[in-house]
């Protein structure tokens, strides 16, 4: 029986980071559609080096994340992505079981 990861853990590992003076974006689940593999306000937390801790889908969806998270770091404009599959990109972010799901990525200012 497996457990659950924490929900909390990379909000507190955000905290760290920025306490250490990293910048740090945060990626949250706002919507599923279908069979998606994160529930609704899973976190993924990422620095401006790449380096991160949580996840909000597995798979290749966390590398496209992680890549609008580092520019999001840069620029400070938050962004909604969404990966499904309607879009073309499901089948390389890994979402080809018919899932969806959107992803708000903000740069935390700490």
């Amino acid at each position: 029986m497996s457990k659950e990861p924490n929900i909390l853990e990379p909000l507190e590992i955000a905290e760290t980071w920025c306490s250490d003076g990293r910048k740090v974006a945060l990626a949250t689940v706002i919507e599923t559609w279908g069979s998606a593999p994160r529930p609704i306000g899973s976190h993924l937390v990422i620095d401006e080096e790449g380096n991160f801790q949580g996840s909000v889908s597995g798979g290749c969806v966390e590398g496209a994340v992680i890549a609008e998270a580092v520019e999001i770091i840069e620029s400070g404009t938050p962004k909604v992505l969404e990966f499904g599959v309607a879009d073309e990109t499901a089948w390389r972010v890994g979402l080809s079981c018919g899932g969806r799901i959107r992803v708000y990525v903000e740069r935390i200012d700490g």
